[in-house]
């Protein structure tokens, strides 16, 4: 399974259900990556997109709580087992969970490859992702030039989890 994140020098991803920043070549990544897949998020990350509506072009699977919730074109499950066996259907490469940070959180044990935006900046945030810098169970195994937006600079990275 897969993971993508855009992070900041601290890891932080958000703040007041937010993005830290809009990088149009980020975007586009994230689209590249995940356009014909399966993404994985949870509702508060779902209400953040245009009209709060699931993203075209993608099997979409919300993780929420509340057992009433349902949205158009999309799936929902309501706890990690339930979408784990939803998960079952798709071909584990063509998973990708997309955040927010709880999310992230339950399910990065399942997942063996993230990809990561690196910016080069420090935000105010209230929503991190773990730090796989830190992790020894990560490490980078692809990285780009460094790129620019505006004055900011920022890196696609793939880190994947090392086989014990």
């Amino acid at each position: 399974m897969n993971l993508i994140v855009a992070v900041d020098n601290h890891w932080a991803i958000g703040n007041r259900n937010e993005l830290l920043i809009r990088i149009p070549n980020d975007h586009k990544h994230f689209r590249e990556e995940t356009t014909g897949k399966v993404v994985v998020l949870g509702r508060k990350t779902l209400e953040t997109f245009p009209q709060g509506l699931p993203l075209k072009n993608r099997t979409n699977i919300i993780l929420s709580t509340k057992q009433e919730y349902q949205v158009k074109d999309a799936i929902v499950v309501h706890s990690v087992d339930e979408l784990l066996e939803e998960l079952k259907k798709y071909a584990d490469e063509d998973i990708y969970i997309i955040g927010g940070d709880s999310v992230y959180k339950q399910l990065l044990p399942y997942c063996n490859v993230a990809h990561v935006t690196k910016i080069d900046h420090t935000y105010e945030a209230d929503a991190y992702f773990p730090n796989l810098d830190e992790d020894d169970d990560w490490e980078i195994t692809a990285e780009s030039d460094e790129l620019t937006y505006f004055d900011i600079p920022y890196q696609f990275l793939q880190y994947e989890r090392k086989q014990q």
